[in-house]
Parts: C-alpha cells; structure tokens; sequence
C-alpha cells in the first residue's frame, strides 16, 4: 500500500499504517500517533471513562478535523 498524501504531492513512499477514521494509507511522515480516550459501557451510550488511553494512527486531514471538535 502507498502512502495517499504523498501520492498526492507526487512522491511514491510505502504507507507504514492505515488512518483509523478514513483508511487512508499513511507514511511515516504522515501518520500522526495520538492517544485516544476510551468508554466504556453498553448501549445506547458509554456509562464511564477508562483510566487508560489508546493509541491511534490518524492522517494529517483527520488530525485536524478530530482536534477542531
């Protein structure tokens, strides 16, 4: 799989992970690690934080859009 920002830019590169919210293929360059809070509970909503956070691979695009909200 190649990296999608690269492609995009012109560049050919091997993508290393795949953005947890689009799929998008992403570098090392681009793949952006972030720690995610996690619920826990049942439906309809989660009843209560965990202590513990996740870690996540986001695009720079979903980065952005995930830090506006």
């Amino acid at each position: 799989m190649k990296c999608y920002v690269c492609a995009q830019e012109g560049y050919d590169s091997e993508a290393v992970a795949i953005c947890i919210v689009c799929g998008m293929g992403v570098c090392m360059k681009h793949a952006i690690r972030e720690e995610q809070e996690m619920w826990e509970g049942g439906y309809p909503f989660p009843a209560k934080k965990v202590s513990k956070t996740l870690p996540r691979i986001l695009c720079p695009d979903c980065y952005e859009a995930v830090k506006r909200s």
